[in-house]
């Protein structure tokens, strides 16, 4: 059997609301949708973590290279 869960009033409360809204039909399928939905979010944030470095380590190389075309361009800025 499961591990028995204390909800607070307040927190119940919400759930039922949350079943109603989403058509679940029980409290915990509210939660699992919960868990599901905050799991793809912490998901999200790693891999935004990992493109912002990503990021940062080709910025530079890639500002040497532009800079590289920039002068050897056959247009010329004035």
């Amino acid at each position: 059997m499961g591990k028995p869960l204390t909800i607070q009033e307040e927190d119940d409360k919400q759930i039922e609301k949350l079943k109603k809204k989403t058509g679940a039909t029980t409290k915990i399928a509210v939660l699992r949708m919960a868990l599901a939905l905050l799991e793809q979010e912490v998901e999200r944030q790693g891999r935004v973590k990992r493109w912002q470095k990503a990021v940062k380590l080709a910025a530079d190389e890639s500002a040497e290279i532009n800079a590289d075309f920039r002068r050897h361009s056959r247009i010329k800025r004035t």
